[in-house]
């Protein structure tokens, strides 16, 4: 049974102020690199594949919390938002003629102007996945954790998300058969036992 625990990156300065990242090769904030120094991976992890986003700030929460230099792979990079990008999500959702959509209104075909949708990513995701062949750790974007958590668990981006993306927690997906852990794993506190 190979095993894909899906991991967000830590906090950055645009994370804080709400703007839409996407693509922009934002660093970690100084508070995230401390905070996550101070994580390791829950026991049955340590001998993962690390995967990450070729972005700098998932390459680095995975380091940190793994103490290994990930693999990465542009399957991995962040949904493109296009246009948005680096914007205001409150500004977008202010406008009425933004375009901008919740992301229970989104349906996988919803792409934000000059952006990526949901099916599109999946698009460049599947084949990734498609080659895991033993217990993987990556560490990646809300974006990209959306996508593959919404294909396990069946929901198609239409009403609330079955699940809730927090940091600090692994997600698990059984590839053998697609099929979600109900409960995320919290990352262990160095130090500390399990």
């Amino acid at each position: 049974m190979t095993k894909l625990a899906l991991l967000r990156h830590g906090h950055t300065h645009w994370n804080r102020a709400g703007r839409i990242q996407g693509r922009s090769d934002i660093p970690l904030d100084e508070e995230a690199r401390s905070e996550l120094a101070g994580y390791h991976l829950p026991n049955g992890w340590e001998d993962a594949e690390i995967w990450s986003s070729p972005l700098a700030r998932a390459l680095e929460t995975a380091l940190l919390v793994s103490g290994r230099t990930p693999q990465s792979s542009p399957a991995l990079t962040e949904m493109n938002w296009g246009r948005w990008e680096g914007l205001h999500g409150v500004d977008l959702i202010a406008d009425p003629d933004s375009g901008y959509r919740h992301i229970e209104d989104w349906g996988w075909d919803y792409r934000p102007p000059e952006g990526e949708s949901p099916a599109e990513v999946w698009g460049r995701l599947e084949p990734w996945l498609s080659k895991l062949n033993q217990d993987t750790v990556a560490v990646c974007h809300i974006g990209i954790m959306r996508v593959i958590l919404a294909r396990a668990w069946g929901w198609n981006f239409e009403g609330p998300a079955p699940f809730k993306i927090k940091r600090n927690r692994l997600y698990i997906i059984d590839m053998d058969d697609m099929t979600p852990t109900p409960d995320p794993v919290r990352l262990i506190t160095r130090g500390v036992t399990e």
